[in-house]
């Protein structure tokens, strides 16, 4: 039968470039357990400065017997993100791509007695490996679970992309009767070898069984009737199947999936359905990081995330913007929310072939991998990939991962993340089966009211189109507030405004196929320094430690969780100068009450947000307290007569952009684009122009003028090794305004000495 023993212990680790193979236990390293990240730290405490490079992990086998009827197969659940892996000095297997398992039989290359295995992980740039380019950062590391399995030598097939060696899919053929339809691939059956399928309900009785030869095309079919179905956050049912490979009178190998039955299609007219159940996807994207772990997390982490994210109410989770661990998968399975897992083809395409194959491996590793989760309805091929440019090339590759996808799985829908700033008729929204699109009207650029402009006016102009939101969000940072909150503030007072409009006119048009709040989480990005905080994206509605949720997450809890809750908002908002305050709280109740220092003082009916003006505050502290008919949240603010400096961001003019940069320019003067060696230009990345104070200041200023929006160049570190002159496509002017603009800024950057 099949043994799996995990790896967590006596790891020894060494974060520097090694000459040669590690032969022996180097005693002398760091010692580790395992999940570990060696930027744990750097990669969330800003400066893009991260450690990228090559790092070795060893540790040893003890291997008591080796039976010549026995394989023993290394798995890895992910390692980040170019992995070598050897065995007594051997290497056995080579692994692109840091989101992903993977697995290799190491039989051969063991002894009996104690083995030495070496691991060699490397997060360096690579033109052929994606992630490319991203706003988040690129942790390295071992930093999901690596097991050794022992299996007989006939046993489930370890040896595809990583897949478990059985498949399920279920069609409903009328009401809850359902067609399953089950695969298995057996490594090395002989003919008289069987599998034995068993179909358990999730109470643990048996409700159908069969058996079908090993060596053949193991396949086969169930109709069940009086089936319970998978029915999301309101009813996540699974049934068991248990594949048990047998011969004669003994199991050899044994493998159990889970199953929830259902089935789901898109109206552009109406939204997304369930089993026949119009259920609007209204929720969160997440990123796997955490305060102080990197992305090394235990299940307890993944729980953790699992039911807030259920707390807040949300029925969808767009896994962003790689493949995540498995165990966050079984964890939407099992509470039902509906996914939408993709690949990390983002924000820039690499020119070298063999890029393309790694996209295309990191595919059929996604599918392969998470066939059988149920909550998987929507498979992603891309996010804002026209950041570095938009060519003829792109638009075929992309055309090639949708068929590839469709292919390996017809079941389920493809989709992907548009940037902003492509144009609603471009061939790319053709594509996929269904499509969203990221946008931050209202933060990065424009005005709130612009977010149900271009809504509307793609729907109206597209009615056949599936369109959703798979980013919006602005930063919030619990240290600053402010009666009169605007964009770019970083107040948690305006992005709760911020998320008060968008769930509005969200509720108001159901024909969104699916929402994605950008981002459940705060999460690192190490080239990011906003609102004075270093190294962290701070849009989430939970801090990056999961210790505080912003107002804006209760905001979202009174629109989708049907638990009474009160809340009184700006608590941390608790010094106030006024001699009277507005306060607005967030409910799902009809009607709250707000008590002053014990006393009643109004009564408000409405809808998730309820606004009290005018509440006297006395001298020193007042007790407000927020009632419905079955809860009540308190708060206390302190009338003071200065104004808590602390309060207010004030931005370091250097570091941000201006928006009129062109002001007394003539963009149609003819300019020649010359590149004189030596001097920078529009052909230099921006990691190359940020590095020199003069040419920075024109990257950011160039930028902001022509997205009309106040850059900072700390948000320009995230382009990294993306050419100047490949964004043109991705900017918000026209095409023939941003050629004329961008002949300006190589003009002005060819007068700076490199």
């Amino acid at each position: 039968m099949r043994q799996i023993i995990t790896l967590k212990d006596d790891w020894f680790f060494a974060k520097n470039k090694q000459e040669q193979i590690p032969q022996i236990l180097p005693e002398n390293w760091e010692r580790v357990s395992l999940p570990h990240t060696w930027n744990c730290l750097d990669g969330q405490d800003g400066g893009s400065d991260y450690y990228r490079g090559a790092c070795w992990y060893v540790r040893e086998l003890q291997i008591s017997e080796l039976p010549s009827d026995t394989c023993i197969y290394i798995e890895f659940l992910a390692a980040a993100s170019l992995c070598k892996v050897y065995v007594n000095g051997t290497q056995v297997t080579e692994h692109e791509g840091g989101y992903s398992s993977f697995r290799v039989d190491i039989t051969a290359f063991l002894h009996k007695g104690l083995n030495l295995l070496s691991v060699m992980t490397d997060n360096q740039h690579y033109d052929h490996i994606y992630p490319q380019v991203a706003d988040f950062t690129f942790y390295g590391g071992l930093y999901r679970d690596v097991r050794v399995l022992t299996v007989p030598k006939t046993h489930f097939c370890l040896d595809y992309y990583g897949s478990e060696g059985i498949t399920a899919c279920s069609e409903i053929k009328n009401g809850n009767q359902v067609q399953l339809s089950l695969h298995a691939y057996v490594s090395n059956a002989k003919e008289t070898d069987q599998v034995l399928f068993s179909i358990y309900d999730q109470e643990g009785s048996l409700i159908a069984q069969t058996a079908q030869p090993a060596a053949a095309d193991t396949y086969t079919e169930f109709f069940l009737s009086d089936v319970h179905l998978w029915q999301g956050v309101q009813s996540p049912y699974l049934y068991s199947i248990k594949a048990e490979l047998y011969r004669h009178n003994e199991v050899l190998d044994q493998v159990t999936v889970r199953h929830g039955f259902r089935e789901f299609h898109v109206d552009p007219e109406k939204g997304f359905y369930l089993n026949g159940i119009l259920t609007p996807l209204r929720g969160v994207s997440r990123h796997q990081d955490f305060l102080g772990l990197g992305n090394a997390l235990t299940l307890a982490h993944h729980e953790m995330d699992a039911r807030l994210i259920k707390e807040v109410g949300a029925n969808t989770i767009r896994l962003a913007h790689y493949q995540h661990s498995q165990d966050f998968y079984n964890l939407c399975d099992e509470m039902g929310f509906i996914v939408w897992a993709e690949i990390p083809f983002i924000s820039r395409m690499s020119d070298t072939p063999d890029a393309h194959q790694n996209c295309i491996l990191q595919m059929k590793e996604l599918i392969y991998q998470n066939y059988n989760h149920s909550s998987i309805c929507f498979w992603g091929i891309s996010n804002e990939i026209t950041i570095g440019a938009n060519t003829p090339q792109l638009l075929a590759n992309l055309k090639d991962l949708n068929a590839l996808a469709k292919t390996l799985d017809s079941s389920r829908l493809t989709t992907m993340a548009q940037l902003s700033s492509l144009p609603m008729e471009d061939e790319q929204n053709c594509i996929t089966d269904i499509l969203s699109y990221n946008h931050y009207f209202g933060w990065y650029t424009g005005v709130l009211e612009d977010n149900e402009k271009w809504l509307d006016t793609f729907h109206q102009s597209y009615p056949q189109r599936a369109l959703g939101i798979s980013e919006y969000g602005c930063e919030g940072i619990i240290s600053y507030h402010s009666d009169t909150p605007k964009a770019g503030d970083y107040s948690e007072e305006y992005q709760a405004l911020y998320h008060e409009h968008m769930a509005k006119i969200i509720e108001e048009r159901p024909w969104l196929w699916a929402t994605h709040i950008w981002n459940m989480f705060d999460f690192g990005c190490d080239a990011r320094k906003e609102g004075g905080v270093a190294g962290r994206n701070n849009k989430g509605l939970v801090t990056i430690d999961r210790q505080i949720k912003k107002d804006s997450f209760y905001l979202y809890k009174a629109y989708w969780n049907p638990e009474p809750m009160v809340h009184i908002c700006s608590k941390r908002y608790g010094k106030r100068t006024d001699s009277a305050i507005d306060i607005k709280v967030y409910s799902n109740a009809p009607e709250i009450s707000l008590y002053v220092n014990g006393a009643f003082f109004k009564k408000e009916q409405g809808q998730r947000v309820f606004l009290f003006r005018n509440i006297p505050l006395k001298e020193g502290f007042t007790t407000i307290t927020a009632k419905s008919a079955f809860c009540c949240d308190t708060a206390v603010f302190e009338k003071v007569s200065e104004p808590f400096s602390a309060y207010q961001f004030v931005e370091d003019a250097s570091e941000t952009g201006v928006t009129n940069w062109f002001e007394h320019v003539d963009l149609n003067k003819e300019r020649e684009l010359t590149f004189r060696e030596g001097y920078y230009s529009i052909h230099d990345t921006a990691r190359e122009i940020l590095e020199n104070k003069e040419a920075s200041d024109i990257l950011v200023n160039a930028l902001s003028s022509l997205i009309g929006y106040n850059l900072k160049k700390s948000m320009l570190a995230v382009m990294g090794d993306n050419r100047l002159c490949d964004t043109a496509s991705a900017l918000p002017a026209e095409e023939a305004q941003t050629e004329k603009a961008m002949a300006y800024i190589n003009e002005k950057l060819q007068e700076i000495p490199k």
